[in-house]
């Protein structure tokens, strides 16, 4: 009784955290998303006359790509991933055994009225087959701000986009690091050259929910269902 018990309260607590975790909603402005702030510089400008100057912040030589803490840069969103999978298996065996029927003097020897003949065989057969396929595409831009400066020079970035609808809202969010090499004149970065990337697309809103099932029949289709 005490078993039972006890199996019901750890299914009622799988229930309702599976339902919490549900509900939870990505909202914007997440801390984990926000960008980073560049620090304040002062620079001492001395008015020498020369278009020049060390100690200018900014000059005709300044490099436009992102380098620092709190620099932007325009990701472009390129994922495609393909999948597939086909196995098969088939399996048969087959036996048979006979034993003739004994003689003496010639003549079968009988039982009871029967023979002593015996004769046994079996058979098996199996065949499976499994096909999965999968595919996923994802296209567009966002800008992410660099939050972090490696030792090696690698940038650190994240960021995230929102766009409201009439129904709800879709977001992007997007970290990584990306190779300062790699960031492009115009200050562009693809999407498949950032290391370690977590891309997230989703949405919120009506729209959203009616695609997805509920908490209860999330719970009696996971790992946690008993039956």
């Amino acid at each position: 009784m005490n078993r039972t018990i006890a199996a019901l309260t750890f299914a009622g607590i799988a229930v309702l955290n599976a339902g919490c975790a549900g509900m939870m909603d990505p909202v914007p402005d997440d801390p984990k998303y926000a960008p980073a702030l560049p620090e304040d510089t002062v620079a001492d400008i001395v008015p020498d006359g020369s278009i020049f100057g060390i100690a200018r912040p900014d000059n005709l030589y300044t490099d436009i790509k992102a380098h620092r803490v709190g620099d932007i840069i325009s990701v472009e969103l390129r994922e495609s991933t393909r999948a597939s999978k086909n196995a098969s298996n088939e399996t048969e065996k087959k036996n048979k055994n006979s034993l003739s029927a004994l003689t003496l003097g010639g003549k079968p020897v009988r039982i009871g009225g029967y023979t002593t003949e015996a004769g046994m065989g079996s058979s098996g057969d199996f065949s499976g087959s499994a096909k999965a396929s999968q595919s996923n595409s994802l296209t567009g831009n966002i800008s992410v701000s660099v939050v972090k400066v490696l030792a090696n020079g690698n940038l650190v970035v994240r960021g995230e986009k929102w766009v409201m609808l009439t129904n709800g809202n879709e977001y992007i969010r997007i970290t990584g690091i990306v190779r300062s090499e790699d960031v492009n004149a115009d200050n562009t970065v693809s999407s498949q050259k950032i290391a370690d990337a977590r891309i997230q697309y989703g949405g919120t809103g009506d729209f959203s929910n009616t695609t997805e099932k509920g908490w209860l029949s999330k719970f009696f289709n996971s790992k946690w269902m008993p039956f």
